[in-house]
């Protein structure tokens, strides 16, 4: 049992409210189909600002809400009703304004957590609280089981696992809903500023593309096929681009078989965007003013304070670090393209960082994250990535052995990427062999040959930037919670 619900009877709990529910049948109804609600919470608060004690306005409001504090007491009953964004509103069940039959079966029916309707006069209270003294009262819906403790902190396994509780219960979990869905429509007004179009690919796909990830698999019946959730969008979305959709975007659902931990989960919110002839450059452009500009018009700043207190700078222009420059400072060795694989795996193997299918690219990766990432708080791009880690990358067009691709960390972790879009045929060809080659010898995050995705290319695919962003870690970075914290409903075992 939950610590939350410790030493409650839950079954006895249940079983009362059942017997309540029976009652309230047979006078009516436990569930209405409708109710004669003519005012919210919210309007009526809003309405009448600044009452003085003792007021009646003569005003009649009919409104619901959840209870979320009852104090039953001789004549006068009071009751807090909460809406669903959490404003409260202060209810009077009187004697003589509901008569005895109606304030008993308050009394006898009505429980923390119930959803109740009042119509009455809008008041304030002797202590001057704003408050509906009512005339009459409905159930709306009928709770069966108690609320949890909510003098208690619920805690994140909690929280997770019974959303619906924290949400009623918790003021923050309703304000970072409020937030992602704010941060949605700054990212949608930005993109429509620059004239992208927002478009929708596919989530099963005959073939995983876009990304180096485990997929998710499945089977579809109706094909009679394997089919794959979709760990990126990418490859549908150059497709369209083309099909001369010069400027679009998607915010969707990516699914990675892989682990879950602070900064991962395996069903993740992506945003991905595509211009034609933009470059990494454009796209590190338009990835910070997407961010600046989500801080600003939700939060009001970009200087964000975070879950514990401290802050994070997301203002200014940010500052842009080449991968293997970082890496050789660091690292106090001058580590380039050239240098020697053995080089590097005595380096790796120094630091006992093991690399499962070792390549050039990742050791010099897993040894940046060594030597740079933790030093990495404020926001900073870091560019000019090895060849043989991004296959679907143009090369760089002044350095030899690099491609045009840089990752985004804030905070410590990585936020975003983008890329100088590769869109050679012949050369993507070639690149998803050496994926190809990679996959034979066992490396389970390969990427495949796609046939059609090539088959595309070859009408012409003009030069493009391309970036993808993490919404849930935009939410992490915009509050400084947890990715699970950040999902509304997250997966848990």
């Amino acid at each position: 049992m939950s610590e939350e619900y410790e030493g409650v009877d839950l079954p006895e709990q249940i079983s009362v409210r059942m017997e309540k529910r029976e009652q309230l049948n047979k006078l009516g109804d436990a569930y209405p189909v409708s109710l004669p609600i003519t005012h919210t919470i919210e309007a009526t608060k809003a309405h009448y600002p600044g009452l003085e004690a003792d007021i009646a306005t003569g005003d009649v409001v009919g409104l619901a809400g959840r209870i979320m504090f009852l104090r039953n007491t001789g004549k006068l009953c009071f009751a807090t009703l909460q809406s669903g964004t959490g404003e409260r509103i202060q209810a009077m069940i009187s004697l003589d304004k509901v008569g005895q039959e109606q304030l008993d079966l308050w009394k006898e029916l009505v429980d923390l957590g119930d959803h109740v309707f009042v119509e009455g006069e809008v008041i304030t209270s002797k202590r001057g609280e704003l408050s509906v003294l009512a005339s009459k009262w409905l159930m709306a819906a009928k709770t069966l089981r108690p609320m949890p403790n909510l003098h208690n902190d619920l805690g994140e396994e909690f929280r997770v696992r019974h959303r619906y509780l924290d949400l009623i219960v918790r003021d923050r979990a309703r304000e970072v809903v409020k937030i992602r869905a704010q941060v949605m429509q700054s990212l949608r007004n930005t993109f429509a500023n620059r004239a992208f179009m927002e478009i929708e690919t596919p989530m099963l796909q005959v073939m995983h593309g876009g990304a180096s990830a485990r997929p998710f698999k499945t089977h579809s019946n109706a094909f009679d096929t394997e089919l794959y959730l979709r760990i990126a969008p990418e490859l549908f979305l150059k497709r369209a681009v083309v099909g001369g959709l010069e400027r679009v975007f998607e915010i969707n659902r990516n699914f990675r078989n892989e682990g879950a931990d602070r900064t991962h989960s395996p069903e993740f919110a992506m945003l991905e965007a595509y211009e034609a002839y933009g470059d990494y450059h454009s796209m590190m452009d338009l990835t910070q003013e997407l961010i600046q500009n989500a801080a600003s018009d939700v939060l009001g700043t970009q200087l964000v304070t975070m879950e514990d207190g401290s802050e994070n700078d997301l203002s200014g222009n940010w500052p842009r670090i080449s991968m293997y420059e970082s890496l050789s400072v660091a690292a106090g060795h001058q580590i380039t393209p050239e240098t020697p694989l053995a080089d590097l795996k005595k380096l790796a193997g120094s630091l006992d960082i093991e690399i499962d299918h070792p390549l050039h690219g990742k050791y010099v990766e897993e040894l940046w994250e060594h030597f740079v990432k933790p030093g990495l708080t404020a926001p900073t791009f870091v560019i000019d990535f090895p060849v043989d880690t991004s296959p679907l990358t143009r090369d760089h067009r002044s350095k030899s052995g690099v491609v045009e691709k840089w990752d985004l960390y804030i905070k410590g972790f990585e936020q975003a990427t983008g890329y100088s879009e590769l869109v050679d045929p012949v050369v993507q060809r070639e690149r998803f062999v050496a994926q190809m080659e990679l996959a034979a010898s066992g490396d389970p995050e390969a990427m495949k040959l796609d046939e059609e995705f090539l088959k595309a290319l070859e009408f012409g695919m003009p030069p493009s930037g391309g970036m993808g962003l993490g919404i849930d870690r935009l939410l992490m970075s915009l509050t400084g919670l947890g990715i699970r914290e950040t999902i509304l409903f997250p997966l848990v075992k």
